[in-house]
């Protein structure tokens, strides 16, 4: 009886302690204010799953899958156009096989399709519509991909037109360069190696050596699309931790499938010939996946102090809020009062222990305000950064002020009779509001005791 009441016992506190930590990981964490990297992976992880599934990744991996499918003979015919300028078409084939061993037959599907693609440049057919129709596979094929990249990262905004056209062609001409440049140096380091480790027992270690570099490769690469299509600035840091991570389950995904090329077969005899198309679109929808992925994991490291009191924040009351806004106005006033430089609100939440999506929004609304300015301003590295400084002598701005534009910001007076159907209401509230603003009005904001931290 004593065993069975002990492990009933075990099990209520162990479900407990399960209870608790769930609660913790998804909800309770970003209530904390802690700063370590448990905290950090925790909210980084309840980040990601969070924003992958809001953003509906999968949606997204599905139509990147389609354009991509419309993209892959444009995309090598105009690779193999440029590799024949540097006498390397043969050496671009072997290379793409290296990198895609699980899709040989595709690949090879691919090739007679480009063959044909560049074959008909001969007789006139390239020019023109065929031209028009190979760039706007592969610029649309981009444009998806960066219209991806700024939905995870909330951006409204793309590139222009005129920077989309200068950008992608940049980034078509210069990869398949850059392909064929890898393929030389990868054929030099081994070569190199060999030379310099003459034993035969070292081959293994120099194999291993050149396919470690080709795994780095794929980091660096996916590091380099997290920094450099999303229409934001991105930290390195961030970018290169994700792109590791992408990068490895890429590289463990071509693994699965190469290992899982034995199973083939039984795709064979229900598809044929067309026994690769499913595999190439499984294929393609989760290489599409894991890069979606990184990309969400590489927004959310950058971003998880955006979120702290997340769920506080939701329920925020309409008179904390104005004392964080007259809070932010504060502090951009006494750092003129002391000569201080503009700061920008990441700063600004940093350095005053203040959620960063509190400080954006107050700043936002002051700017509409017209009380604060947004300035250029240089940091350290030189990066130019937007910083916001008070847009009236300080001697000026008074509570009042503050609250009476705060108070008259955004649409009002937009239903018809409202005032007349309801005028003892506004009238008595518009009572109010005067008097307690009129002795706000006495009160200097610069007055207030105050101490910025140093430097």
């Amino acid at each position: 009886m004593n065993d069975v009441s002990t492990k009933s016992g075990l099990i209520s506190r162990l479900t407990g302690w399960i209870k608790r930590q769930w609660a913790y990981c998804s909800e309770g964490v970003w209530s904390d204010t802690r700063r370590s990297w448990r905290i950090n992976v925790i909210k980084t992880v309840n980040l990601s799953v969070r924003s992958f599934l809001d953003r509906d990744m999968q949606s997204q991996a599905a139509a990147l899958t389609f354009k991509t499918i419309l993209a892959i003979v444009p995309a090598l015919a105009l690779m193999f156009a440029i590799g024949k300028g540097f006498g390397m078409q043969t050496g671009i084939q072997s290379q793409l096989y290296s990198y895609f061993p699980a899709q040989t037959q595709a690949l090879d599907k691919a090739f007679t399709f480009v063959d044909s693609y560049i074959a008909s440049s001969n007789e006139g057919m390239f020019v023109g519509i065929g031209i028009v129709f190979l760039l706007y596979t592969l610029i649309s094929l981009l444009g998806s991909v960066e219209d991806s990249f700024n939905l995870i990262w909330g951006i409204k905004q793309g590139r222009t037109i005129g920077r989309k056209i200068t950008d992608y062609t940049a980034i078509l001409l210069i990869l398949p360069v850059l392909l064929i440049c890898s393929s030389g140096i990868t054929v030099f380091m081994s070569s190199m190696l060999q030379s310099a480790l003459p034993y035969k027992i070292m081959t293994p270690v120099i194999k291993y050596a050149v396919d470690f570099v080709g795994v780095v490769l794929g980091w660096l690469f996916f590091a380099g699309a997290y920094m450099l299509v999303p229409n934001t600035h991105v930290k390195f840091r961030n970018a290169f931790i994700a792109g590791m991570l992408a990068g490895t389950a890429y590289v463990v995904l071509q693994w699965l499938f190469v290992s899982g090329q034995i199973y083939v077969t039984r795709y064979n005899a229900i598809y044929g010939s067309f026994a690769f198309l499913p595999l190439l679109l499984l294929w393609l929808q989760l290489v599409w996946l894991i890069t979606l992925a990184g990309g969400v994991l590489c927004y959310a490291s950058q971003s998880i102090f955006e979120f702290s009191f997340s769920n506080e924040i939701a329920k925020i009351s309409p008179d904390y809020r104005t004392k964080i806004l007259v809070g932010v106005m504060l502090v951009t006033i006494k750092r003129r009062e002391e000569g201080r430089r503009p700061i920008d609100e990441r700063l600004i939440a940093v350095r005053y222990g203040l959620p960063i999506s509190l400080v954006t929004k107050a700043v936002n609304d002051l700017v509409e305000m017209n009380l604060l300015n947004r300035v250029v301003i240089n940091e350290g590295n030189g990066r130019p950064v937007s910083g916001v400084t008070p847009a009236l002598d300080t001697d000026r701005i008074t509570l009042g002020l503050v609250l009476r534009r705060m108070r008259r910001t955004g649409t009002h007076d937009f239903i018809p009779d409202f005032d007349n159907r309801f005028s003892s209401v506004v009238e008595t509230v518009d009572g109010c509001e005067h008097t307690a603003i009129a002795e706000a009005d006495k009160i200097l904001l610069r007055d207030f005791r105050f101490t910025l931290p140093a430097e």
